[in-house]
């Protein structure tokens, strides 16, 4: 592994399955999607069977309540242990280069290590690798569980730089014909394509350290976004997967406390995490809003006045024909104005949120779900991804409740982490979810 610690990251080795497996079964959406749609989870399973797949390699977050979580995670290990030692990988070293068909166009990516010992996820971290969110401590240890004593790592992290000349990714990119390809799929579902390439050429990869060599200048810092001198520097700002990375964190610091000599770890594998960056200004990169739903409400004739209460009369509540016409006065809402959507099973109401004590609505809408669920007036929350879930799961039962969300500007979020620290958690969504990451490559994470 070549290990670059002034920039927090390392160039791995990787595994792939070996050619006479079908990656369409193989390459599984990340785990933490359709958490509230159990039955898109039956259909993977269904077209994977018992052929080998990420899916045998991860823990769908849609079952987490469980009651067979302990077998599932055993499972889960052994079947780590065994692939390998089938032989059912090959080894590659380099970075690799991908493109990702969406519905925006193609997402183009790197595949490579962050170092931990750069990585913070605390609100108000000053550290080179940063959560863009507010981290849930207590969804970490159902993580722990699965990784700790795990022989592999497979990735769903996404990563972001803010690189609006390209100097990192684009000579991935120009190159890419120079490049050995890796793979070249589609994905189950109709997910879009994937393409892979190894970054096998030693003049594209300078190109690439180059690039973010860069941005990791701290004048060039500085200038970018009109900073004082000595502000701590932020070079790779976690957009999809914080709490796997924070898991991975986790472990590490475990591993160093119960370590009698922590400078004999050395570069150990656990120090690392293998994670895809993705250029910020990519065209095909979209901030999508992630909704809310609230799941059998007690009283959910009495919701206006609660919010009315929370809020102390600062908010307005307008009715709608139907979700369409919801949608677009949320989307025409003004600069700094807050307007939120409410979806029952027969009508659609959005709510302005007048003087609002946060600069965004997700945050003022956040403050007033987090106080709801401590009164226990409803039985729960998800975070939801796209329209149609939201329409769906909003009118699936009588005491379901939908809470739609406008986007979030992504040229706000660099500048708003460096000033401000983390955002609210589940603020935005890098795409829909069937764009997320697929897993398709591995790590070793023991020796």
């Amino acid at each position: 592994m070549k290990i670059y610690e002034s920039l927090g990251m390392a160039i791995p080795e990787v595994l792939l399955p070996r050619e006479e497996v079908d990656l369409q079964k193989w390459a599984v959406i990340a785990c933490d999607q359709y958490t509230s749609e159990p039955e898109y989870w039956h259909r993977v399973e269904e077209l994977v069977g018992d052929s080998p797949s990420t899916l045998h390699l991860i823990y769908p977050e849609v079952y987490l309540n469980a009651p067979d979580k302990d077998q599932r995670i055993a499972r889960i290990q052994a079947t780590m242990k065994d692939y390998l030692k089938r032989g059912l990988f090959r080894p590659l070293s380099g970075m690799v280069y991908l493109e990702r068909q969406t519905a925006h166009g193609w997402r183009r990516g790197l595949l490579f290590c962050l170092d931990l010992e750069a990585y913070d996820y605390n609100p108000r971290a000053c550290s080179l690798i940063r959560a863009t969110e507010g981290t849930i401590l207590e969804r970490i240890p159902p993580r722990l569980k699965i990784r700790e004593g795990a022989v592999l790592e497979v990735p769903h992290i996404m990563i972001l730089i803010d690189d609006p000349a390209n100097l990192t990714i684009g000579p991935a990119t120009d190159h890419s014909r120079e490049l050995q390809k890796l793979y070249d799929l589609e994905l189950m579902f109709e997910a879009g394509r994937v393409r892979g390439f190894l970054v096998n050429e030693p003049r594209v990869e300078k190109m690439i350290l180059d690039g973010l060599n860069r941005l990791a200048s701290q004048r060039e810092f500085e200038k970018r976004y009109n900073l004082p001198e000595g502000t701590s520097l932020l070079l790779f700002a976690v957009g999809d997967g914080n709490h796997s990375l924070a898991t991975a964190k986790t472990i590490w610091e475990k591993t160093k406390a119960a370590a009698r000599r922590p400078e004999e770890l050395g570069n150990s594998t656990l120090r690392y995490a293998l994670v895809e960056v993705v250029n910020l200004h990519d065209d095909s990169l979209v901030f999508e809003p992630i909704h809310r739903v609230l799941f059998e409400v007690k009283n959910p004739e009495d919701l206006e006045r609660e919010l009315s209460h929370f809020f102390e009369g600062r908010v307005e509540f307008r009715e709608h024909g139907n979700f369409e016409e919801l949608k677009a006065v949320v989307k025409a809402r003004k600069e700094k104005e807050q307007i939120a959507g409410i979806i029952r099973q027969e009508s659609f109401q959005s709510i302005k949120f007048l003087k609002p004590a946060h600069n965004l609505t997700v945050g003022s809408l956040q403050s007033f779900l987090d106080d709801y669920l401590k009164k226990k007036a409803a039985s729960g929350l998800d975070y939801v991804h796209g329209d149609e879930s939201l329409l769906h799961l909003s009118r699936k039962k009588p005491g379901n409740l939908g809470f739609y969300l406008p986007a979030m500007d992504k040229g706000q979020l660099f500048p708003t982490v460096i000033l401000d620290g983390a955002l609210p958690r589940k603020t935005f969504s890098m795409g829909e979810a069937w764009e997320k990451r697929f897993y398709l490559e591995a790590r070793k994470l023991v020796d």
